[in-house]
This record gives structure tokens, C-alpha cells and sequence, in this order.
């Protein structure tokens, strides 16, 4: 298929893709919760749910579908290392996602280290609980800082198109599931977490212990966090007791979109 074809099918495909993940993600936590919640439902998910709306709107726009622009306009020009060392399609497809990955990952790290970027990332922390909804509660200058520095990497890679959008496709996906309020048993979480990082490895890095918190940075693959020596297998409460959000940001504070939209401002 054409990249130009590509690049007009991605809203449709995201769209499509953002509805099948959620609703099958959400049955499960339904059917199968791993955590009983502290917040009603309905409650939590109208805020978050808004906030995923906002983000969408502003990035449409400010600045509609410029990551699978970049990947056009780098093939285009000839930009990037994929391009310059004229790898092979199918192998440019693979290590432009497995890069796009690990950009994505120093970014987590960076939002967690650096005070300013913290104030936006920590909207995302907040939540009091974790589940499916959690994935798209993002603060839209957040959303905005990740958009610009995709295009930096996939510029600077030489991205296929097909990888860009594959990627995107992938993360919010991946975000959702290993968001999931749901079981998995012992055994296959514990061998999946080689492979992708599932619910339970995610969740430890939404406790509200500091040692906790920054760990387990991965939303695709699991392979930067043991490397890197960010790594936690278990949160030391359990994932039925362990606490989940940030300290001083409780009840409205937590749950109120337009407190959660000025939540940055605060110190």
C-alpha cells in the first residue's frame, strides 16, 4: 500500500482499533476485576474520558496526523539513519518500531525526572484508581511535548511510514491493556512480561511509593526496564493492598477535570 494511502487511512484505523481494544479490555475488567475499586465506575471514567476528548481535539488541531507527516516528508527527503544506511523495508519496519519504542520509554523516564514535566505527567498519576481509562488520561500539553518529540525521532530515525503508524496503532493498544484492571493468571503474566508488558508490571509504577512510581517505565516492550535497571517485578503491599495514585491529590482533586487541567500549575 502507498504511504500516502497510509497516512490517510490512520485516523480510521486508530479510531477503529482505540474501540475494539477498549471495549474487550473493558468486559474484562468487568468479568474478570483484578483490584476492587475505590471510586464508583461512572465517576472516574467521565473525567478521564473527557480529558481523552480534549486531547483529541487539540491534537487534531494543532497538529492533525504530523507524525505520519514526518515519516512522509523524512522518506520524501531522504532524512534519518534508516534512510541514509538504505535498509531493507521490512527490517526498516522492525527497527523503526523497536526505536520508536525505546524513545518512547527515555521519554517516561524524562517526565518523571524533570520537575516541569512531572507537574504535566503527573495528571496521568493521579488517577486514584487504575483501569482501562487510565491509558488516555494524559494532560493535553503532555500529549502536545510526546507528539513533537516523535516527529524529532522518527525524523532522526528515518522511520518507515508503515512503522509510524504500526507504532502509534500498537501504543495505544498496549496502553490500554497493560492499564487493565483485570486478572491474568500467575503463570501467564509472569511469562508474558517477557514479551510485553502486562497489567501487573504496569500497575507497580502507579503506587503511590516514590521507589515504586519510577520503575517499570515500559508501555510496549518489557526489555528497556530490565535493561536499564528500572525493573520492579512486585509492588512490596500486594496488588490487592497496594495504594495507587499521589500523595496530597485525593477525592476532587484527583477526579475533577478542570482541577485536573490546572493540576500542573500546583506545586
Amino acid at each position: 500500500m502507498p504511504a500516502e494511502s497510509i497516512s490517510a487511512l490512520e485516523p480510521w484505523i486508530r479510531v477503529g482499533v482505540f474501540a475494539a481494544v477498549f471495549l474487550t479490555v473493558g468486559a474484562w475488567e468487568v468479568f474478570s476485576p483484578r483490584r476492587l475499586s475505590r471510586y464508583p465506575r461512572l465517576r472516574r471514567w467521565l473525567p478521564n474520558l473527557a480529558l481523552l476528548a480534549l486531547d483529541v481535539a487539540v491534537v487534531r488541531v494543532v497538529a492533525p496526523g504530523v507524525v505520519v507527516a514526518t515519516a512522509l516528508e523524512s522518506a520524501a527527503r531522504g532524512w534519518g539513519v534508516l534512510n541514509v544506511l538504505e535498509i531493507p523495508p521490512l527490517l526498516g519496519v522492525l527497527l523503526g518500531f523497536i526505536a520508536l519504542d525505546l524513545v518512547i520509554y527515555g521519554q517516561h523516564v524524562l517526565f518523571h525526572r524533570v520537575p516541569a514535566l512531572w507537574r504535566l505527567h503527573r495528571v496521568h498519576h493521579t488517577d486514584p484508581d487504575f483501569d482501562v481509562t487510565t491509558a488516555s488520561r494524559f494532560h493535553p500539553v503532555e500529549i502536545l511535548l510526546s507528539v513533537a518529540i516523535k516527529c524529532v525521532a522518527v525524523a532522526g530515525l528515518g522511520a518507515p511510514v508503515l512503522a509510524v503508524l504500526l507504532f502509534e496503532v500498537v501504543l495505544n493498544a498496549a496502553a490500554m491493556f497493560n492499564h487493565a484492571n483485570g486478572r491474568l493468571p500467575q503463570g501467564v503474566d509472569r511469562w508474558l512480561r517477557w514479551i510485553v508488558v502486562t497489567p501487573d508490571m504496569h500497575r507497580v509504577h502507579h503506587s503511590v511509593v516514590p521507589a515504586e512510581m519510577n520503575s517499570n517505565f515500559g508501555f510496549n516492550l518489557p526489555w528497556w526496564d530490565r535493561s536499564f535497571g528500572t525493573y520492579r517485578d512486585q509492588p512490596a503491599a500486594g496488588h490487592a493492598d497496594m495504594r495507587i495514585g499521589v500523595e496530597d491529590f485525593i477525592g476532587d482533586e484527583s477526579i475533577s477535570l478542570p482541577r485536573l487541567l490546572v493540576q500542573p500549575l500546583r506545586a
